[in-house]
């Protein structure tokens, strides 16, 4: 029987290039997020070429019942996930403080922090159940610094590595490996959804360097998940070369 393992905001970047690679690595998959016609997509894709069972669950994370149905209502099979990706997460806007917008906020909040506390509530209590598990958690180098007007997202992302460190404490007593991912620049639809649509505003923020892009990160995830049962990868920060810090980057 194939391992599981469960993907939040599957649908495009990061996520998506984990179901490719833990599908290569024989996994069947739960591929969440909120486009659905994408994810079926990317079920069939991985499902032909792979010959894996993948089972799609659409939901908004942000909201609670949304998430707790979608996951209890799927069959008890696929509650025995041996690794959840806690991926889903976004930014939205780039403004001082004083003007950030409210709905920019709650957006954030809701997604980063408390959608990645829904997911993670219902799945942890399946792996203590099941007496095995790993999660990985997708932060950011600006859950590290905290950069000009990165104000709210920075907090989010703070909240994802002090919950990734409570989560390793909490979950020790039950052998569930807890493990945070933090990127540098990746690109992907994150610059865009920053901009909300702005591709032009978007594409200037990956000029002059090369940045990394998804696949770097699942590799970095599969690195991780792949170690021996009495090795767990606390954290890792992974930047492009040209990246020192988040807001230093050179630029040829």
């Amino acid at each position: 029987m194939n391992k599981i393992a469960l993907i939040t905001g599957a649908s495009s970047g990061i996520g998506e290039a984990c179901a490719e690679l833990f599908a290569n690595e024989h996994y069947d998959l739960i591929l969440t997020g909120r486009r659905l016609d994408r994810l079926e997509n990317l079920a069939k894709k991985l499902n032909t070429k792979y010959d894996i069972d993948v089972v799609v669950s659409s939901f908004d994370i942000r909201n609670r019942d949304e998430v707790l149905s979608s996951l209890e209502g799927l069959p008890s099979k696929w509650k025995k996930v041996d690794v959840l990706i806690n991926n889903a997460g976004l930014s939205q806007g780039l403004d001082p403080i004083q003007n950030g917008s409210l709905d920019d906020w709650d957006t954030m909040i809701d997604t980063n922090i408390k959608g990645l506390l829904y997911v993670s509530k219902v799945v942890s209590n399946w792996m203590i159940s099941n007496k095995f598990g790993h999660i990985i958690n997708i932060g950011s180098i600006a859950g590290k610094e905290v950069y000009q007007n990165g104000n709210v997202y920075c907090a989010t992302k703070h909240a994802v590595d002090a919950l990734n460190k409570a989560m390793r404490i909490d979950l020790l007593p039950h052998g569930i490996k807890v493990t945070a991912i933090h990127p540098g620049a990746v690109e992907t639809e994150f610059s865009e959804v920053r901009f909300k649509g702005d591709k032009e505003r978007a594409k200037k923020v990956y000029d002059g360097f090369e940045p990394l892009v998804a696949v770097d990160i699942a590799e970095t995830i599969w690195f991780a998940v792949s170690r021996p049962a009495h090795v767990n990868i606390n954290e890792l920060i992974v930047m492009p070369t040209a990246q020192a810090a988040a807001s230093i980057i050179f630029r040829e």
